[in-house]
């Protein structure tokens, strides 16, 4: 026998008793090599090396980015990681709109492997906080569709929406300028939202064709995986096979959607008109759609295909696992446990979210109980749990004497209030995007100018 059949057969045999040591994963990982893909046997098959456990994902707004963060929460939470959490005066997110920086994460979850809460990126500010082989991904939506969720949304907070009578979507689009202020506040959601959460110029003229092709090449080169959420499954596929994750790792539960009543259907003309208004956040969507299916293409579509069935699969029998044949779907006033209703922007828009059913602890363990709550836990109330367990953690390393506790707790709150003046008053909670109003309110302009990601002009 030559020396080749050997060295085949010796791989062969290893990887099946690699394969039969992950048990549960039996099935599905052979699954996906019977397919025999050559696309798929150029990547090295997940369960044959490490995962990929250091990960900065950019969360922007209206785009499924809830659901991609929960997942993220339930892997770092799964494997032990750190997840970056803000500091309590920056309430669940990095103080948005505010450009991040390192002084906005709780030092009870650093040094972190995984970052995720809302943010304005800052390139440089994110390297410094995340390790070397941190891997960069983000998320993109249509923006016609992504637009009037975005109006819907924040109807009642954006000044910009708010002063067109009626809450008509058609009146703003026919006369834009009438309406917007470019520096007043929250009016990032009004116009080219998606560039500003990657650190972009949402203002920067349609015409400065210059300004949009860098823009979407620096973007390109800093994210390795731009994820689109109309084909959320097909990204995942992707985002499995940069990782080197599991199946089990890309396993969700759709959150923070809207009910049928509080959305509205675009009428012709309508996107046309959406896309003009947000010309930067069509041409990242526009390139970045074109790259996900160049990707997927590479992959193999067959595989791609066998995947997503699969993965559907695997969430169809997590969900009955979970909740029956029939998912506890509810608008926020029908969720019996208060720390599963969602958060509500307005009267006008109304969130929907999951009740956990009555028999759920008859014959589950706590740790498959534990999972079905993770799955269906809103953003802010996950936000806070997570960072108390965090620093429970933190706690228990450090042996940290009751004093000390107490001034660590403290100390970087200091760091995000406004210089020369006294803290405020916490205040009530407002739109998940915005910032805590502890924070100090940005100067005029600086939610707008900006050249590079994350970095801001003179």
């Amino acid at each position: 026998m030559s020396q080749r059949k050997i060295f085949l057969i010796f791989v062969a045999i290893s990887t099946v008793s690699l394969l039969l040591h992950h048990g549960g994963h039996l099935s599905w990982t052979m699954d996906a090599f019977h397919l025999g893909c050559p696309a798929i046997q150029s990547h090295p098959a997940p369960g044959l090396k490490p995962k990929h456990t250091n990960v900065a994902f950019l969360k922007t707004h209206k785009t499924a980015s809830t659901t991609m963060q929960n997942l993220l929460f339930r892997f770092a939470e799964r494997n032990n990681l750190t997840a970056a959490l803000p500091v309590q005066a920056c309430s669940h997110q990095f103080c948005y709109p505010r450009s991040f920086t390192s002084h906005f994460v709780h030092p009870h979850t650093l040094p972190p492997n995984i970052i995720t809460s809302h943010m304005r990126f800052n390139k440089a500010e994110l390297q410094r906080l995340m390790p070397n082989d941190t891997i960069y991904v983000t998320i993109l939506r249509e923006p016609s569709h992504m637009f009037e969720s975005l109006f819907s949304y924040y109807n009642q907070h954006c000044q910009s929406f708010k002063r067109v009578p009626n809450g008509s979507l058609e009146a703003f689009l026919e006369e834009p300028w009438h309406y917007y202020r470019p520096d007043e506040k929250d009016s990032m959601y009004a116009r080219n939202s998606l560039t500003f959460d990657l650190g972009g110029d949402k203002d920067r003229p349609s015409t400065d064709v210059a300004y949009a092709r860098s823009f979407v090449a620096e973007v390109d080169r800093v994210f390795s995986l731009v994820l689109i959420a109309e084909y959320f499954d097909e990204s995942l596929v992707l985002l499995r096979h940069l990782l080197s994750w599991d199946l089990e790792d890309i396993l969700y539960v759709k959150l923070n959607m809207r009910t049928p009543s509080s959305k509205r259907s675009l009428t012709p003309g309508l996107p046309a008109k959406i896309r003009a208004w947000n010309s930067l956040d069509a041409r990242l969507y526009d390139h970045f759609n074109a790259s996900l299916w160049r990707q997927l293409s590479a992959l193999g579509p067959a595989c791609v295909a066998r995947e997503v069935r699969l993965l559907r699969r695997a969430q169809e029998r997590l969900m009955r696992s979970c909740f029956g044949d029939r998912m506890p779907l509810r608008s926020a006033a029908q969720i019996k446990n208060k720390e599963l209703r969602p958060w509500q922007p307005s009267g006008k828009v109304d969130i929907v979210g999951y009740d956990l059913p009555v028999n759920l602890s008859s014959g589950f363990s706590s740790q498959a109980q534990e999972l079905c709550l993770k799955l269906i836990l809103p953003e802010i109330q996950y936000t806070r749990v997570l960072l108390r367990s965090q620093s429970l953690r933190y706690r228990r390393v450090y042996q940290l004497r009751p004093q000390q506790q107490s001034h660590t707790l403290q100390q970087p709150l200091r760091t995000v209030l406004p210089r020369h003046r006294s803290p405020q008053p916490a205040a009530a909670p407002g739109p998940p995007g915005t910032r805590s109003m502890a924070t100090s309110k940005p100067a005029a302009g600086s939610q707008s100018r900006t050249t590079k990601l994350g970095s801001k002009s003179s």
